[in-house]
């Protein structure tokens, strides 16, 4: 039978794009194969790329030291891994490693650990990969696996069963890097890297976490750092003799998003195995309660009293929650913690730590319904030209003064992009002149964060309606519009303007939005 199959892989680097070519021309000619190479001029790709995946039975992602740090193909992943949820296991993902044994970083590791993968070497083991390829896409009896690891033999792929729980099979998103000279930019950093860049907030945020029964939260748009942060905090936590839950809100499915009762049971079930402790939660959802009142007994009377020491509870992106019909409630309820301490001693023995890339204010009505205005708040801010000039020393000093100027003119001082440009001229990636000459392109070294900024923007209207208006005119009338936008790191307010947040997005979006 006819399966459609999405290929995932990195661009314009080797042997990604010779691999991925070669398998695409072996299973057309059975299949319905879809690869980004085929795609013809006029094409709105963003669009085409999200159609085909929604379309595939099968995703095969190929991954590399270079792909799995691309924000398109993580982000390619993520969409499949997600539908796959909400559409009775379809797509299949088939992982396939080109010559890569590392360990995978978060949040690769979340959607992808529980996989079987293929290991490809090198040319040799081309039509072999072909072969349990198309054995893997006409079986029929795919059953649970667990991650091997990577000096395990090759074996055929299979699909972790979907009436598994998700909450109890959940690896922890720590990072995984290898310790070398240099380090990647993508990802959470570990708290002991040498990269890090402390901005004056970080000591606020661990002198906070060693006091008994503390609220925190971490605000910043994407890509500033705060889950970095989220992981100095914990480990500053664990030092101060404290248990930490974390839980990463990506994880949730759509099913758990749409449903309350479904979400605050997978929230307490989530919230218990990461204590380690047994599942009680049906015995309490046998009350006639609400869900945020059954959610607050069975934390307060069982894990609380039962466990007995100090827990943070870390929660991650938990903007998630805002565009539910229940958002009032959760946060509600999280408030409701919050201010139990000062009657309830029980309270006094959890933490709550919040990290969230949305202005929570504009979407909780009631601001005393809200966790967000208590406790520390913490506004993460871009990195300074001294921070900048500080990192650059750091990776060895592959910019002159010049340059270094060149790159904050550019990129502003967006954390994640000047670590991308630092590491990739200090690396020999490319010369300093060819990351400014190539900047706004496809090809060059930020087209792929760029890409990935315009796929996740692609069929959202309002926004890009917002971005052209924002770009043309620097205003934008809709506020929460505004805030989304921030939140994704695209937009700044400079008093009543609203501008590109630096000058590589308003090159890059004026051209393709406004274009």
């Amino acid at each position: 039978m006819t399966k459609r199959i999405f290929i995932s892989y990195k661009r314009n680097v080797r042997p990604d794009e010779q691999v991925a070519s070669q398998v695409f021309q072996a299973l057309s000619q059975q299949h319905k194969v879809f690869i980004d190479q085929t795609m013809s001029i006029g094409t709105r790709w963003a669009e085409r790329i999200e159609a085909e995946i929604h379309q595939a039975d099968f995703v095969i992602t190929f991954l590399s030291a270079s792909s799995t740090q691309s924000e398109m193909v993580v982000a390619e992943i993520e969409t499949a891994h997600h539908l796959a949820k909400s559409q009775q296991g379809r797509p299949v993902i088939l992982p396939v490693r080109l010559a890569y044994q590392e360990p995978l970083l978060y949040p690769l590791s979340a959607y992808l650990n529980g996989i079987n993968w293929a290991f490809w070497k090198d040319a040799e083991d081309t039509p072999r990969l072909i072969d349990e390829l198309l054995q893997a896409v006409s079986s029929s009896g795919l059953t649970t696996s667990t991650e091997k690891s990577p000096s395990s033999p090759v074996g055929e792929f299979r699909l972790p069963s979907t009436t598994v729980s998700q909450t109890t099979s959940l690896p922890h998103p720590f990072p995984s890097a290898q310790p070398v000279s240099l380090e990647m930019p993508e990802g959470t950093m570990e708290s002991q890297s040498a990269f890090y860049v402390e901005r004056s907030s970080d000591a606020l945020a661990l002198q906070t976490i060693e006091r008994q029964g503390v609220t925190i939260t971490i605000k910043g748009p994407r890509q500033m750092g705060k889950s970095s942060l989220l992981i100095r905090t914990i480990k500053t936590a664990v030092n101060a003799g404290k248990q930490v839950a974390l839980l990463d809100f990506q994880l949730f499915d759509k099913a758990a998003l749409t449903n309350a009762d479904l979400f605050f049971r997978q929230f307490c079930t989530w919230l218990t195995d990461e204590l380690e402790m047994t599942d009680k939660v049906a015995e309490y959802w046998n009350m006639p309660l609400g869900n945020s009142q059954r959610c607050t007994r069975y934390v307060g009377r069982y894990l609380l009293k039962e466990f007995g020491n100090p827990v943070v509870l870390a929660m991650d992106e938990v903007e998630r929650v805002f565009d539910t019909d229940f958002r009032s409630d959760f946060f509600g309820m999280l408030r409701s913690w919050h201010n139990s301490r000062a009657t309830t001693p029980i309270w006094k023995q959890l933490d709550l730590a919040l990290v969230t890339s949305t202005e929570p204010y504009q979407l909780i009505d009631n601001l005393n319904q809200s966790p967000f205005n208590v406790g520390q708040v913490i506004d993460l801010e871009d990195f300074t030209a001294v921070q900048v000039a500080d990192l650059n020393r750091r990776h060895g000093s592959p910019l002159n003064p010049n340059q270094e100027q060149q790159l904050i003119a550019l990129l502003g001082g967006h954390p994640y992009l000047i670590r991308l440009g630092l590491y990739s001229v200090a690396s020999a990636r490319l010369s300093a002149s060819e990351l400014f000459a190539n900047a706004t392109t496809d090809n060059g070294l930020f087209g792929n964060h760029l890409r990935n900024h315009l796929f996740r923007l692609h069929n959202k209207q309002e926004l890009v309606q917002a971005m052209f208006q924002i770009i043309r005119q620097n205003i934008c009338e809709d506020e929460r519009i505004f805030f989304r936008l921030r939140g994704a790191g695209l937009v700044r307010r400079e008093g009543r303007v609203v501008l590109p947040r630096c000058q590589l997005y308003a090159e890059y979006f004026r051209e393709h939005l406004c274009g």
